[in-house]
């Protein structure tokens, strides 16, 4: 593949992990609450994740899902209704100042992996790269390299949500600013997983 054909998947790359969506939110939510050390498996299983999701609709999965809408839409309504429980405990979460709230546990790599697997925005993106960057009858060896690209690109992007946590750590040291971030996280969370099914 050569340099003009992957630039625009970097820059489509790009946008999909930077923009924001449940993943972003959760990730500047939880390096918030918990640090940045805490947010770094929460990237490293986000991005590996949809990178897998990628691999996986390149070599089929995404002909499944075409092939079946209803299967199609009874994931993407799952993962609402698992995005929107997340947002109603963040919503809900213990009034404590951030160097205190043990209360509850960071995501995790396994949580952040998982959650690609019910997040609608991961999906759609992985049946673009299908549809629109990969062409017809592409190898395995052009989906792996479009899930590494993905993932390298992914990586400094979740990163940077992940520093804007920290600096509201800094700014927001009071339990009732914690707790007025915790929610307009929630709402924010609740917004970008219903927008990616209804959009």
């Amino acid at each position: 593949m050569s340099l003009s054909q992957l630039l625009p998947f970097v820059l489509f790359a790009f946008v999909a992990s930077i923009t924001p969506g449940p993943t972003n939110i959760l990730i500047l939510s939880n390096s918030a609450r918990h640090g940045l050390a805490a947010a770094l498996p929460i990237i490293l299983g986000a991005c590996a994740g949809a990178a897998g999701i990628v691999l996986l609709v390149g070599l089929g999965v995404g002909e499944i899902l075409l092939r079946y809408p209803l299967v199609q839409r009874a994931m993407a309504w799952g993962g609402i209704a698992w995005l929107s429980w997340l947002a109603w405990q963040l919503f809900r979460s213990a009034a404590q100042g951030v160097d205190t709230d043990a209360s509850a546990k960071p995501l995790g790599l396994a949580g952040a992996a998982g959650l690609q697997v019910v997040n609608p925005k991961t999906w759609m993106m992985a049946l673009a790269v299908v549809s629109v960057f990969a062409g017809q009858g592409a190898s395995p060896a052009r989906y792996l390299l479009f899930a590494v690209v993905f993932f390298l690109i992914a990586m400094p992007c979740l990163g940077a949500w992940a520093w804007l946590g920290v600096g509201v750590k800094r700014a927001w040291r009071s339990a009732a600013a914690l707790t007025r971030f915790n929610q307009g996280m929630a709402v924010l969370l609740l917004v970008s997983a219903w927008a990616s099914l209804l959009g």
